[in-house]
């Protein structure tokens, strides 16, 4: 089998990687991202290619699967430069796929792309996709889901996989996610269980977490077989933030949600930090996921509970664990994440 992995060199992509190096099925994968590594993997061939701007035909061509990774959190501040990536590169992505008779495409969808639903029970996979309105990246999500129907409608040749994933941890990605959601100002060798003594408690907000690695797998097991359509995939158990801070060694502090909203907005506007409010209405209102049907079909089990992925995480933020491909390495925010300084909380 010859896979190509778009966005190979991010927080899911190199656990993607990982896991296809290891199925003795694919012989080949693509590794395909703006800016090369100079990491060395097994399997892998690396190819730099703008998904919004380059010719996508040739990598494809010849291809058994393409799994869609790439995807644009920043520049937060740039709407459209967003957009370029998000949507018109996913249509690329997508029409190239169709173009070249690709015969299976898994793309990367999320919890984002639901519309806001119900905490107190989980739902399917028939939940409405129609987003968050106020979250650009929720917006997308659910755009780009419309896209797929279109071309599932078009293409009846080509078998499509949408996973929608929780929030996605790994203590090798800690820098690039503290870089893309926390900015430079977090201190992160204070971020450990036991050093912050209150966390607040957001009531009725419950959170699903699942490892890096464990998403890998759930890719690699959509590459095989005829399933089709969307799965969620989250690890259990759901979490409410007086768990979360059970897992830091913290005591839970009621806060109006409403404040932390404001705050949020607010610390985004000042360039404190580079997350917009639509990270936070997105926690407070995406809906908790069903899982079962990967479990069914799939044959997907996740092997890190949500609270041991989210200690794993936090210790790589007191650590500063990195891996060697650009979005994830250290280095990228330069010495001091002066470069982060310099070309604005945000807007890079």
């Amino acid at each position: 089998m010859r896979v190509v992995v778009l966005g190979a060199t991010g927080n899911v992509g190199t656990s993607v990687l990982r896991s296809l190096g290891a199925d003795d099925a694919v012989e080949r994968v693509i590794g395909v991202a703006r800016r090369r590594p100079a990491a060395e993997l097994s399997k892998v061939e690396w190819r730099t290619a703008d998904i919004a701007t380059d010719d996508l035909g040739p990598l494809f061509e010849g291809a058994d699967a393409v799994v869609h990774l790439a995807w644009a959190i920043q520049p937060s501040r740039d709407l459209a430069a967003l957009t370029a990536t998000n949507v018109t590169g996913s249509r690329r992505v997508f029409e190239a796929v169709e173009r070249t008779g690709v015969p299976s495409l898994v793309y990367a969808s999320s919890i984002g792309a639901y519309s806001p639903g119900p905490k107190d029970r989980a739902v399917a996979e028939e939940w409405p996709v129609n987003g968050i309105g106020t979250s650009f990246y929720s917006r997308h999500k659910a755009e780009v889901e419309r896209l797929l129907d279109e071309l599932e409608a078009r293409s009846e040749s080509t078998r499509v996989v949408r996973l929608r994933k929780a929030i996605i941890l790994k203590a090798g990605a800690s820098c690039g996610i503290r870089r893309l959601f926390m900015g430079p100002l977090v201190p992160t060798t204070l971020i450990k269980p036991g050093r912050i003594p209150l966390v607040p408690h957001l009531k009725g907000v419950r959170t699903q977490f699942v490892h890096s690695h464990d998403v890998g797998e759930a890719y690699r097991l959509a590459l095989h077989g005829d399933v089709r359509g969307p799965f969620n995939i989250a690890a259990d158990p759901v979490l409410d933030f007086k768990q979360i801070a059970g897992v830091m060694d913290a005591v839970a502090v009621p806060v109006p949600k409403p404040l932390v909203r404001r705050a949020a907005d607010l610390s985004w506007r000042m360039r404190l930090q580079p997350s917009p409010v639509g990270w936070f209405d997105m926690a407070v209102l995406s809906p908790v996921m069903d899982v079962s049907r990967a479990h069914r079909e799939l044959g997907w089990q996740a092997r890190h509970s949500s609270g041991d992925t989210l200690l794993e995480f936090v210790h790589g933020l007191n650590r500063n664990e990195d891996l060697p491909t650009p979005p994830l390495a250290r280095q990228t925010g330069g010495p001091f994440r002066i470069r982060e300084f310099l070309t604005g909380v945000g807007a890079r």
